[in-house]
């Protein structure tokens, strides 16, 4: 029985180990001398920071979480309108409910405020 699990196991080695080896190649090689230029406020418009942990503004992981919800949950409507022909009314009723139910959290987000960036 062991012996069907040979081929993941092996995938899982040469996977970690190829990524080890690309990790250390990248240490030893990369070079470690940033210019200004590199160091300079690029489209973000932040000034470069030593500290990986620096403390964001909120706003920016509220936003984020919003577009995953309003705008990769529009895409629940491709799959459903190549076969809206073929599902009946049933479904219709029920992506109509999920879109209301999109809308009104989508309102709701926009009453409390979260959409505002002052």
């Amino acid at each position: 029985m062991l012996a069907e699990y040979w081929p993941v196991l092996l995938f899982l080695v040469v996977a970690g180990g190829l990524g080890i080896v690309l990790l250390a190649i990248g240490l030893l090689v990369a070079p470690r001398n940033p210019d200004p230029e590199k160091l300079s406020p690029y489209e973000c418009g932040f000034e470069a920071f030593e500290d990986a942990r620096m403390k964001f503004d909120v706003r920016y992981y509220l936003i984020a979480i919003l577009f995953i919800i309003f705008d990769l949950e529009v895409a629940f409507l491709f799959p459903w309108a190549v076969v809206f022909d073929k599902i009946g009314s049933i479904a219709l009723i029920e992506m109509a409910l999920f879109l209301a139910l999109l809308v009104i959290g989508f309102a709701y987000v926009w009453k409390k405020g979260a959409l505002e960036w002052d």
